[in-house]
């Protein structure tokens, strides 16, 4: 089921004006989660928390297992690369008095964890390519009151996945170069002071000003293209486009309602951490339960209590990174996903097409979006 076969502006057909509801007397039909017109912001938000109250097994229990395989795969790899470099660690962390040690003993330990860690972004970026693609995906049957699967909603994430993925590199890369100017001011402002207060020199602040000017000149433009951008994944998945073609098609459906898109997108990502931070904080304190007065009553905990202590603490750290890493990931693509039907509803009828493929057979039908 797609989205995508209608023509694009500058094409040989134009697209159709507004939806027109002559057969239907307002508010617009809902099959599904949205109603089929122009949707507002209760709307949209309401048609997110619907669609995860829908079909929440399927969202939240594929977002949950893409995570957990992508922590077991850094997990092992972790485990690989101690186990190559054991004996160097052991001997850095057994040496005795004030000497350097070896490179022969530094080298191999900071190379192997450092591309462990790189390894690690790697599959973070792939798991959240992988459920980036499956909100849209999933949106296709809330949008159309139609039930899904797991099976149906892999099948239609796997081949999307790695459009997806460029579609995050690129945004990922153009939210770095703020990112790092931010970075050599922090560092600039640390080292000034530090020189200040040992020489009373400030030979570093050019640093600081190089940082945050170039923070300020290129934050604005970053934002402006993440949001121009941010129709991407969603443009991937129901219209079946490459990297470049969905970056592309999200900055002619934001065209004219940028501010709309970003305030809307900037409130779902805030509600997301909100709620996050929320969930996260119910977890901490109930990992804290094993370590009350009552596993240390004698004053002391034994082996077997601190072992627990400390499974049990790791197990809740676990739970909580992935609970707050799904909330900060499906809601606000389920909401950038709505956003995506309502600019096409907007400026493309796809209200028709989609009440066509609800079975409402709407007034003006527009092919596009089939089984």
């Amino acid at each position: 089921m797609t989205y995508g076969n209608t023509p694009y502006p500058g094409g040989s057909a134009p697209y159709p004006g507004p939806p027109a509801w002559g057969a239907w007397a307002p508010p617009p039909p809902k099959p599904g989660v949205i109603p089929l017109g122009p949707l507002g912001l209760g709307e949209i938000l309401g048609g997110a928390f619907a669609t995860i109250g829908r079909h929440w097994k399927h969202l939240l229990g594929f977002a949950l297992a893409v995570y957990g395989v992508a922590l077991a795969v850094f997990g092992g790899a972790l485990v690989i690369a101690y186990l190559s470099v054991r004996e160097e660690l052991h001997q850095l962390l057994d040496r005795s008095g004030g000497s350097a040690p070896d490179s022969d003993q530094v080298v191999p330990v900071v190379v192997m964890f450092a591309g462990v860690y790189v390894f690690g972004i790697i599959a973070m970026l792939v798991a959240n390519a992988v459920v980036y693609a499956s909100c849209p995906a999933v949106l296709q049957d809330a949008v159309l009151g139609r039930p899904s699967s797991i099976g149906l909603l892999w099948r239609r994430v796997r081949p999307r996945v790695g459009a997806v993925l460029g579609t995050i590199l690129i945004t990922a890369l153009i939210a770095a170069v703020p990112l790092l100017l931010m970075a050599v001011a922090v560092i600039g402002m640390v080292v000034t002071l530090i020189a200040l207060a040992v020489d009373s020199t400030g030979d570093f602040a050019w640093l600081m000003l190089v940082g945050i000017l170039g923070t300020l000149a290129t934050g604005p433009v970053a934002i402006w293209l993440w949001v121009r951008f941010s129709f991407a994944p969603a443009v991937a998945v129901f219209e079946g486009q490459g990297t470049i073609g969905a970056l592309s098609r999200s900055a002619q459906l934001v065209r004219g309602s940028w501010w709309r898109v970003f305030g809307i997108s900037l409130l779902a990502f805030a509600m997301a951490a909100v709620a996050s931070y929320l969930v996260q904080l119910v977890f901490q304190l109930l990992s804290l339960i094993p370590t009350g007065p009552a596993s240390l009553s004698d004053g002391a905990a034994d082996g077997g209590v601190a072992l627990t202590i400390v499974l049990t603490t790791m197990a809740f750290g676990l739970l909580t990174t992935l609970v707050g890493q799904i909330l900060t990931s499906a809601f606000p693509q389920l909401v950038v996903a709505l956003l995506y039907v309502d600019q096409r509803i907007r400026k493309e009828n796809l209200a028709a097409t989609l009440a066509e493929a609800a079975g409402l057979q709407p007034r003006q039908p527009q092919a596009g979006y089939g089984a």
